[in-house]
């Protein structure tokens, strides 16, 4: 099954959203990267608090591994970088994106100005400029793989990851990628106990997850959404 093939992809421009952090409004989808609501706000609670934060409470490790479906800016490995810096634990980062940001728009996005210093800044765009399809190392305790396909295409490791960021367009843009069919694949590639997190808590996204297998947890949504969810295997 193919993703489907959006025209106009160029038609994207900046927006600034809630919390004063910076998101791309997409033309071809008719929707915004992140919530309007407040992009930082809420990638640290959908991804980095419910995700990361919680795999590390859940099981101690050395080093995490990261699958994101859906690299758009970057920020949420970012975010991720950046708990790798503080905890000084290797965080291992594979994103897969079918349609890369434009290079002149991550240069605008304005996460990196609240960084605590300059280095983060340099790790940023270092994300954006890392070659597609090899593991970069971006800092000491962080690596990034980048790969430019589809998720249908994605030959998936099994039992390697140990947090699936699922961060594609929503459900009513882009349904052929919230089926069980994606959802299996991604079952098989997570560790026994690791967690996907995403932001939509539709039912039929939640009927799907379990359908393969995922024991699915409900939890507070980011300002403007009641619920999104964290499934386990």
């Amino acid at each position: 099954m193919k993703e489907k093939k959006f025209q106009a992809l160029a038609n994207r421009k900046l927006i600034v959203t809630a919390d004063g952090s910076t998101s791309i409004f997409d033309g071809a989808t008719g929707e915004s990267f992140h919530s309007v609501n407040g992009a930082y706000t809420e990638s640290m609670l959908v991804f980095i608090e419910n995700g990361l934060e919680f795999r590390k409470q859940q099981a101690p490790s050395t080093q995490y591994r990261i699958l994101e479906i859906g690299f758009g800016t970057g920020l949420n490995a970012w975010l991720s970088l950046k708990k790798g810096e503080e905890w000084q634990q290797l965080i291992d980062y594979t994103a897969i994106e079918a349609f890369p940001l434009e290079m002149d728009l991550a240069t605008k996005l304005n996460f990196i100005q609240n960084a605590e210093n300059h280095k983060n800044d340099q790790y940023f765009m270092a994300l954006h400029t890392s070659v597609w399809g090899e593991t970069v190392p971006i800092s000491t305790y962080f690596t990034l793989t980048k790969l430019h396909q589809n998720i249908s295409d994605y030959q998936n490791e099994e039992g390697s990851f140990d947090v699936i960021y699922f961060d594609a367009f929503s459900p009513n843009v882009q349904p052929e990628l919230w089926t069980e069919e994606i959802f299996l694949k991604l079952y098989h590639s997570l560790k026994s106990g690791g967690v996907l997190v995403t932001y939509s808590a539709r039912g039929d996204v939640k009927n799907a997850l379990r359908s393969v297998g995922f024991i699915v947890k409900r939890l507070p949504g980011p300002p403007g959404k009641r619920h999104v969810i964290r499934v386990f295997r």
